[in-house]
């Protein structure tokens, strides 16, 4: 994210960051930096999916500490890819790297990869913290600058691009924003979190007292997510950069300093430009200026007025206005309801899988969940089969199309798919996605359980926060290629199991009536987890088949999303635990007296019983 090495580089120097003590102020917070820093530090296993309670209770312990200092944060978080689409080869560069992450990890080496529903798992967070966020219609870096100025405030991010925003209040790097180490102070103005903020004045200074306007031009020109222009490389081969002295390593980071000691000697970007333009051919010169301009234009703080969303839930902002998208769809995307994957697929018609530790040999994980993702793309694309019916001759021509960014093998692959067509009693005319919302909603159930092929009388005995997990576990048996087996099944039921009991006990609300069996069956799985395993291999094929399960699971979301919830959303920290359901999986195979782990609780032990008869049936 951002410039390529100007976080070292403000971070080897330390003469760019100021000693900060942070409490009683409003902090506005880059949520796509936070929950990836969170994870990474919480997360002890990569290879085996994701475990998503401990990451929960870091986001919980984090907001916690600032609460404590009396700190207000206001998340931001990225949208999707906009109308524009100008960040896709950053992106598919991103997913390249990401594949080649989750290769090693199959293999056994080090590395790390965000778990496939830890951006979920984070909204879902926020949203049982009462912490105040928005999702922005696209990147969110604009707004975020344009939001902490109008407070005066700081922003807390992990991107460098915030070094060049021109941002009153500073920005706090995550890497030094210290919020385990809550300090007392002395007198009444109560404890504090120690961190270091990045001052674009100060850093000006260092450089000759750059004019900071010079500040978006030495982004571009050093290479953005937005841009990388190869025919500035005839610039820097030929021009003679001033050397570098004083902060960071001599060598390493000679190029960003020297552009920014020749930027020094200009009054402005204008005068800049012109001279950068000097070095280029002539029949370039005019392409490269309006690309420069128009690219610099990204350092501008955003006139879209968050505030007014953190106080009326209203946001506005011109591109969604361009989209031309249904007011609930814009609605529900600010308000984190709907993922940017649905706003990808809608406007751009493309959308990106995002890989996991699976089996490279094998098709990816998503493929299984492709029948839903199928119905998603009918919905928002609105094809029924009255259309289909019409001309059947031209069917293949009817249906919309959407690219999907995917692995075959270990590269990544784009692939055409098709939306499906949606029933007609579903799809006619009086319910397109505008009016999607006032379908009754035994239709909208109708539709998401006729895609996971499971009846509503199917899953009258289960838990209604578990029906969603259950009809995507049935979904998943019947799909998944190779077959699930039946360890593979019984792990994943007994980790939902764990979790129902884990929420159970340790609900701080007095109405949950809970037994004395299952403080017992707690306190004894407790202390089967202590216990150490004799093998502690990974089963590449189990980790596939789980993996299908998530991909499964995250449609299912979407899809219930999209149809505006008609099951309830079930809760993703106590839902799944990847450390858990490998060793579940691993021990079912040798002891299978594992199955009576919760024995002690009649009401877990019936609660399992129940799951596994309706997904077997």
């Amino acid at each position: 994210m951002g410039i390529p090495g100007l976080t070292g580089f403000v971070e080897e120097s330390g003469a760019f960051l100021t000693e900060l003590r942070l409490r009683d102020t409003k902090l506005v917070i880059d949520g796509s930096s936070l929950y990836h820093w969170l994870c990474f530090a919480s997360a002890l296993d990569f290879r085996r999916g994701g475990d998503y309670g401990p990451f929960a209770a870091a986001v919980g312990d984090f907001f916690g500490s600032l609460r404590a200092c009396r700190v207000a944060p206001f998340v931001v978080l990225d949208g999707g890819r906009g109308a524009d689409d100008r960040k896709l080869p950053t992106l598919r560069g991103r997913a390249a790297e990401r594949l080649r992450a989750a290769h090693g990890l199959s293999r056994g080496d080090g590395g790390c990869l965000v778990p496939l529903l830890t951006r979920e798992a984070f909204v879902q967070a926020l949203g049982r913290l009462g912490v105040p966020f928005v999702q922005c219609f696209a990147e969110a870096d604009r707004e975020i600058a344009g939001l902490a100025n109008r407070w005066g405030c700081p922003v807390l991010s992990l991107d460098s691009d915030f070094c060049v925003f021109d941002l009153a209040g500073g920005y706090c790097p995550l890497s030094h924003f210290q919020w385990q180490s809550l300090c007392a102070a002395e007198g009444a103005q109560g404890c504090y979190l120690p961190a270091r903020c990045f001052f674009v004045e100060k850093f000006c200074r260092h450089f000759s007292r750059l004019n900071r306007s010079l500040l978006p031009l030495f982004a571009v020109m050093s290479g953005n997510d937005y841009v990388d222009l190869a025919a500035l490389e005839v610039f820097f081969s030929t021009v003679r950069l001033p050397r570098g002295c004083g902060a960071g390593k001599r060598g390493k980071h000679a190029r960003l300093q020297g552009l920014l000691r020749w930027l020094a000697q200009f009054a402005g970007p204008a005068e800049a430009v012109d001279n950068v333009l000097q070095y280029l051919k002539k029949h370039q010169r005019e392409e490269i200026r309006e690309l420069l301009c128009a690219s610099m234009e990204d350092y501008t703080p955003s006139d879209v007025n968050l505030e007014d969303f953190f106080q009326n839930g209203k946001y506005e902002c011109e591109a969604a206005r361009k989209a031309d998208l249904p007011q609930w769809v814009l609605d529900a995307l600010a308000k984190g309801k709907l993922a940017p994957f649905i706003s990808d697929a809608l406007i751009l018609r493309s959308t990106f899988l995002h890989v996991q530790v699976e089996n490279m040999q094998r098709p990816s994980a998503h493929s299984t969940a492709l029948p839903i993702r199928q119905v998603i793309y009918g919905l928002l694309l609105k094809v029924s089969q009255n259309a289909e019916a019409a001309s059947p001759g031209k069917q293949t021509n009817e249906l919309p199309v959407v690219c999907e960014f995917d692995r075959l093998q270990k590269t990544l692959k784009k692939t055409f798919v098709q939306a499906a067509s949606l029933p007609t009693d579903f799809c006619d005319d009086h319910f397109p996605l505008d009016k999607l919302m006032k379908v009754p909603m035994s239709c909208r159930q109708m539709l998401l359980l006729k895609t996971l092929g499971v009846k509503m009388s199917f899953l009258e005995s289960i838990p209604s926060h578990l029906q969603l997990p259950v009809a995507v576990t049935c979904y998943w048996i019947c799909c998944s290629e190779p077959k699930v087996k039946l360890h593979q099944l019984k792990a994943l039921l007994l980790m939902i199991v764990s979790g129902e009991l884990h929420r159970i006990t340790n609900d701080p609300d007095p109405t949950v009536v809970r037994a004395e069996g299952d403080s017992i069956a707690y306190n004894e799985f407790l202390k089967w987890k202590e216990k150490k395993l004799q093998n502690t291999g990974f089963d590449l094929d189990a980790a596939h088949s789980f993996c299908q399960w998530q991909c499964c699971l995250q449609m299912g979301l979407y899809l219930n999303q999209l149809l505006c919830t008609p099951l309830s959303e079930p809760d993703l920290t106590s839902l799944y635990n990847g450390t858990l359901v490998h060793r579940l999986h691993q021990e079912l195979k040798s002891m299978p007296s594992v199955e009576n782990l919760f024995s002690s609780s009649p009401k877990m032990t019936q609660l399992y019983q129940v799951l596994l008869s309706t997904v077997e049936s």
